[in-house]
């Protein structure tokens, strides 16, 4: 079905180096097989998975899936026939429709036959492909979700309907590279028994790459070990699993133990939020705790409990209904929700890192390393005060301009471009650090997140997965705040990155004396890192503990997740 002969693949650099994708790859698949890939970020698992779609070109061998052939020298004719027949659902995609669920199916049902998305007749496809519509949905469990809009789906519904478009497309082969990132332990048993079913049903052969153990070992039929680009070992999924897992760092021999100080007080926050059709879908009440100094606290619970809606109130990037949010800073209480000189103090002492962050793409490392340290540094507000001040701005309005240097990049721009603003006020308003200046300041950060310097000059479509996130990280960490929201940015790091990325936060937290409230549904993470946990369900709280094995386990049993339970 799948063949693939040394197969090799390298990147120029800006600055004139290569990087090695690919090199001298060989492996059958048979037909209807699932074949897991392992291997670290920037082993080549998504090289080889873009390879096997058609959109890399390979600089040498050969790729055969069904009957479709390419090579080095075939022409883009011939990898536009290899994207046919193939399908791919890549970590951290959420390219969707603002339709509902079914609608975007039925949208990529459409194309398949009229060439079409965009123009879709949704009367015709109704009447063509409605059947089928509903028969994909049912396969990928979200036949209760079908009239329910995509931008208000959970992370891990969106990633089950970005599966289900590419079944509609009746690919020969089904590519998944981390096809359950970021979902929690519930949603991934569903994301993972929809492939058991796709593949079961359809008989379509699976390529699923994840450096989940526990994944692999529930999916794969065999499993392939990468490692700098070329294929280290072959076998079954618990052989490739533990050496895999062999090469993990052991937990640092740190213990991070808050004070009695309280510095966060939330207090009966309430929010309802409504679906354009479905009526009400969410509301969050009763939402009632305190966070104490150097606290390391996890919020965990299935998708779409609220999670993600409490920390952006947390951070002032969403307001509650009801109810208060207070930071304690150099000795005063400010509300988060209240405009103003006092709430820009709490935010150039917060950093936040949102579940889909971005990097600049063509924009350095070093460079936005710079920009970062502008917006969160110790006389920050005092000297974007005086600026604005000679720019004829309040207080209230250069404090809600400071609100979007905590957003994503897209969300800032869109905000501004509402009001007529161009972005570069916030250049003007709060400059980027010195070159030199910032190299210092992100030296001992670099080493704790085990960065190379040389990645300062590179820009970030040439890092790999596991670099982007680990630079992101840097980027908040870069000036030292005193609160550090996470919203669960390491969901498709590999185990043994993701171990070096929490020792390094458990050193850095401790060093720092960094209060972080995060959240994650790596359930391993969180009892590594954290000293407390809140449960939450439906947008209420049902437990808080420091227990953190008791309050993970009922976790577990809650999302009946029996792919954790493999082992």
């Amino acid at each position: 079905m799948i063949n693939v002969e040394n197969v090799s693949k390298s990147y120029k650099l800006d600055d004139g180096n290569s990087v090695v994708g690919l090199k001298n790859v060989s492996f059958s698949v048979e037909e209807g097989e699932i074949l897991g890939i392992m291997g670290k970020s920037g082993s080549g698992k998504t090289t080889l998975l873009r390879a096997l779609r058609g959109v890399e070109h390979i600089d040498e061998g050969s790729i055969t899936v069904a009957d479709v052939s390419i090579n080095e020298k075939s022409s883009q004719y011939y990898y536009n026939k290899l994207k046919k027949v193939t399908a791919i659902h890549l970590q951290r995609s959420f390219g969707l429709w603002p339709d509902t669920v079914r609608e975007n199916v039925l949208r990529k049902l459409y194309s398949r036959k009229y060439h079409d998305e965009g123009g879709t007749d949704f009367k015709v496809a109704e009447s063509e492909f409605g059947e089928e519509a509903d028969k994909i949905l049912e396969l990928v469990s979200l036949t209760d979700k079908k009239d329910h809009y995509a931008s208000v789906l959970s992370g891990g519904e969106k990633q089950r309907l970005i599966i289900a478009r590419q079944l509609a497309k009746q690919p020969k082969a089904l590519l998944l590279d981390e096809p359950a990132t970021m979902a929690c332990p519930k949603t991934k048993q569903e994301i993972l028994d929809a492939v058991k079913n796709i593949n079961k049903e359809l008989n379509i052969t699976v390529i699923v790459v994840s450096h989940l153990p526990e994944v692999q070992k529930y999916l794969a039929d065999r499993v392939i070990l990468m490692e700098d680009g070329e294929i280290k070992k072959e076998g079954t999924p618990d052989e490739i699993t533990e050496e895999f897992m062999g090469g993990m760092d052991p937990i640092v021999d740190i213990k991070n133990v808050s004070t009695d100080e309280d510095i966060i007080d939330v207090r009966d926050v309430y929010k309802r939020f409504y679906l354009l059709t479905g009526g009400e879908v969410l509301q969050i009440e009763d939402i009632n705790f305190k966070v104490q100094k150097e606290n390391i606290l996890s919020l965990i619970g299935p998708s779409g409990a609220g999670k993600t809606v409490l920390l952006r109130m947390l951070a002032g990037l969403d307001d509650s209904d009801k109810g208060d949010v207070l930071y304690q800073v150099d000795g005063k209480w400010h509300d988060i929700a209240i405009a103003g000189i006092g709430r820009m103090k709490i935010r150039s002492k917060l950093g936040f890192m949102h579940q889909e962050f971005a990097l600049s793409h063509y924009a350095t490392v070093l460079d936005q390393l710079a920009t970062r340290l502008g917006y969160k540094n110790q006389n920050v507000v005092k000297e974007a005060r005086q600026r604005a001040e000679r720019m004829g701005l309040s207080d209230e309005l250069l404090d809600s301009l400071y609100l979007l240097t905590d957003l994503q990049e897209s969300e800032a721009k869109a905000r501004l471009e509402q009001v007529g603003l161009s972005p570069d006020i916030l250049n003007d308003l709060f400059p980027k650090f010195p070159e030199t200046a910032t190299r210092e300041a992100v030296a001992d950060i670099f080493e704790s997140l085990d960065l190379d310097l040389d990645i300062l000059y590179r820009k970030s479509y040439e890092l790999s997965g596991g670099q982007k996130v680990r630079v992101m990280l840097a980027l908040i960490l870069i000036s030292k705040p005193e609160i550090l929201l996470l919203d669960e940015p390491f969901g498709d790091l590999d185990p043994i990155t993701l171990r070096i990325v929490t020792n390094s936060l458990k050193k850095i937290s401790k060093k720092y004396q960094i209060t972080i409230i995060m959240i994650s549904h790596n359930t391993d993470f969180i009892k590594e890192l954290s000293n407390r946990a809140l449960f939450m369900d439906d947008g209420k709280i049902i437990d808080d503990s420091e227990d953190m094995d008791k309050i993970v386990n009922d976790f577990i049993d809650f999302c009946h997740a029996s792919y954790l339970k493999e082992e």
